[in-house]
């Protein structure tokens, strides 16, 4: 009897020492990564990708591409502009040529030949452009470039996307593959959360998704910060706010339809993205708004200044673009919404 209460007891206690578990961080991958890792995955399917860099293969990623199909990797050295024209050379005779370097040269020294050489005519030339935004971090404002989104929505007929996280990614350069005309792709240095891996995930360049419903305040994201605002979105939810948040990965051309579904139903806006406030995706949406359903919008994102250096946490941290920053701001925004809630209304209950 004895014995089996000494037993008995070992159980519990052992049961008592278990630790609880704990929710595993998710994973995180630098979309620039994901973009070399796509290239080399489907450099098979696709025969006639071409992979063009200026001198920055390490750093761009298309070194995983070079390794494999090393007959497939033009290094152009350090002559952007010369790179977009050889692109534009083998997109006549047949190739698909991914040109590659950082978003400050790829769209900033390159920008005419990118407009004239690639956009005019409308050729099937791809540029993936990595290193954007301030999370470029410790090279400064000089190599942080929050201005290419703007640029390129600027050249007619060019398709530009701004990938979330590693999924989204590599289904970006994929569509971009199957797409016949120019494409402009962002990618970053940073390794950011995977939050698109999930069975029912699917991509399609022109459509956006909403990642989070809500009924309080939209707040549509692109990039890097679709992360911040799911983070910003639980943090309203905490005080009873419903923040619906909808990811925009192509900026042009827009799913407008998923914006005004989103205003309609919350009549209040935020938009959150590593680029200029002016002609980024915050003007994107306003465009859409303003011509069919002005609702309120605050336009979260660099606000005509240059970056700096630092860590790209602390430089997230400093322009209120993490988590922390976009829901301090929704707040600001909208002081109604916490009166509001205050008083019984909005997604989560009171206690």
């Amino acid at each position: 009897m004895a014995e089996t209460m000494q037993k008995e007891t070992a159980g519990v206690q052992g049961a008592a020492a278990k630790e609880p578990e704990t929710k595993k961080p998710p994973k995180k991958v630098a979309t620039r990564e994901s973009y070399g890792n796509a290239l080399r995955e489907l450099a098979e399917e696709f025969p006639d990708l071409v992979v063009l860099d200026a001198d920055l293969a390490a750093a761009t990623k298309t070194s995983i591409f070079k390794k494999a199909f090393p007959e497939r990797h033009i290094d152009c050295g350090i002559a952007e502009a010369n790179m977009m024209g050889v692109a534009a050379g083998l997109s006549l005779v047949g190739k698909i040529p991914f040109v590659s370097s950082f978003a400050m040269f790829a769209a900033g020294r390159a920008f005419e030949q990118v407009r004239n050489s690639v956009g005019y005519p409308h050729l099937n030339v791809k540029i993936g452009a990595t290193h954007a935004g301030i999370t470029v971090g410790e090279d400064g404002a000089s190599h942080q470039c929050n201005e290419d989104i703007a640029l390129m929505r600027t050249i007619p007929g060019m398709v530009v996307m701004c990938p979330a996280d590693d999924v989204e990614a590599k289904a970006a350069v994929r569509a971009a593959l199957e797409y016949r005309g120019p494409v402009y792709i962002r990618f970053g240095r940073a390794a950011v959360p995977v939050i698109n891996d999930r069975p029912d995930y699917r991509f399609e360049i022109g459509r956006g998704a909403v990642v989070r419903q809500g009924t309080d305040v939209t707040i549509v994201a692109t990039g890097i910060c679709v992360d911040s605002a799911l983070g910003a979105a639980e943090k309203l939810a905490q005080e009873g706010i419903s923040a619906e948040v909808v990811s925009i990965c192509t900026i042009k051309p827009l799913d407008e339809e998923i914006i005004l579904r989103s205003a309609k139903k919350t009549g209040k806006v935020v938009t959150v993205e590593e680029h200029s406030v002016i002609g980024g995706l915050g003007s994107a949406v306003c465009e859409t708004l303003s011509a069919r359903f002005p609702v309120p919008v605050k336009r979260l994102g660099m606000q005509d200044v240059f970056g700096e250096s630092g860590s790209a946490a602390e430089l997230l941290r400093k322009y209120r673009l993490d988590a922390e920053g976009v829901y301090e701001s929704v707040k600001e925004s909208y002081p109604e919404l916490s009166a509001e809630s205050s008083g019984g209304k909005g997604g989560a209950p009171q206690s």
